[in-house]
């Protein structure tokens, strides 16, 4: 056995090998330990072929950034406080963890803190223990009108910033969502076929639900289609599912759900009033979800990527944090998955 192979095996018993430095990624790498450096602050100057060398040493050497060393260093800290709520919800969930990502990357922690909605004193409480740590910034992701109230009315002590889906009503600029998005949906029945598009709407205090219903009515008049109504909902496959079965009959061929979940419990109410998906009425969702391709039948829906819209939301604040420019990513712009869920539409 040769000495690098002997070197790579761990004897039982034997003392764990020591966390890798930057001069072992940058001797992995080929590269100075000034340019692994550079590349774990963000630098963008940095050619792509050295990037990637120093992005595959990294993973090889499951690199960890020594945070308290760096801490008592610096002077100043390295963790963010990251207060969130509805985890529940898939958008909010991922959008954490490109954050969480995003900030393990540029040798940050993210402490998430969930609150609960409901719970006036939540943000307070919330804050008063952040402020007992010793934070570089606060990173509050919000997704309804009350949560983004309280947040934007709180003191922060550090460099913060507040995150929510701003209304598409109020700046009047669509977002990708729902410029591209939903009326490439909407575009894509009305290929098929379809003239009446039934939508089961979000919950009404968040703006990423009106956002939807606007898209909606936008899209289908641009298209020439009629709206068949909105029906509310909750993000939930229970709201989808009790939407349709409320329903003295179903008014129009195809159902453009809010999200990929009220799809799922729409299509199960409309197996139960014995309507096929798609022969009689196609059902199509937003997010896409990795359940969704899994359905009976597999879901159409627009592909949003939240983890990139978490990073970007990461590397906002630590510009504040920092004192930089902003530096951004490359977002995927939303993408229409066509599945077995949406056919031609019924005679």
């Amino acid at each position: 056995m040769s000495e690098s192979t002997a070197s790579a095996e761990r004897t039982p018993g034997a003392p764990p090998h020591k966390p890798a430095t930057i001069y072992d990624v940058a001797q992995a790498a080929g590269v100075s330990h000034q340019t692994v450096s550079r590349f774990l602050k963000g630098f963008e100057g940095i050619r792509p072929a050295t990037r990637e060398r120093v992005e595959r040493a990294l993973g090889e050497l499951d690199y960890r950034p020594n945070l308290t060393a760096r801490s008592l260093k610096s002077g100043r800290s390295h963790r963010i406080g990251a207060l969130t709520h509805d985890l529940s919800q898939v958008g909010p969930s991922r959008v954490a963890e490109g954050a969480s990502a995003a900030a393990r990357e540029a040798g940050y922690v993210l402490d998430l803190i969930s609150l609960d909605a409901r719970n006036p004193r939540a943000i307070e409480e919330s804050l008063d223990l952040l402020t007992q740590h010793d934070l570089a910034g606060v990173l509050a992701l919000s997704n309804t009108d009350e949560m983004t109230r309280a947040f934007e009315t709180s003191e922060f002590r550090v460099p913060a910033y507040v995150h929510t889906e701003a209304d598409d009503a109020v700046t009047g600029h669509p977002s990708d969502l729902t410029g591209v998005g939903i009326p490439a949906l909407i575009d894509h029945l009305a290929d098929l076929g379809h003239r009446r598009l039934l939508h089961i709407a979000g919950p009404g205090n968040w703006s990423a639900s009106r956002n939807r219903i606007l898209a909606f009515e936008a899209g289908v008049e641009r298209a020439g289609l009629a709206s068949a109504g909105i029906l509310a909902g909750d993000w939930s496959a229970r709201s989808g599912y009790e939407a349709v079965r409320s329903l003295p009959e179903v008014p129009a061929t195809a159902i453009l759900a809010a999200n990929d979940q009220t799809a799922l419990g729409a299509m199960l109410a409309l197996k139960e009033r014995g309507l096929r998906v798609p022969e009689d009425v196609s059902v199509v969702g937003i997010d896409d979800i990795p359940e969704a391709a899994y359905y009976d039948p597999p879901l159409t829906t627009v592909r949003i990527d939240f983890e990139s819209r978490g990073r970007q939301t990461l590397l906002t604040l630590l510009a504040r944090i920092e004192r930089t420019e902003v530096r951004a990513i490359d977002v995927p712009p939303p993408e229409l998955v066509v599945r077995r869920s949406s056919g031609p539409a019924s005679a």
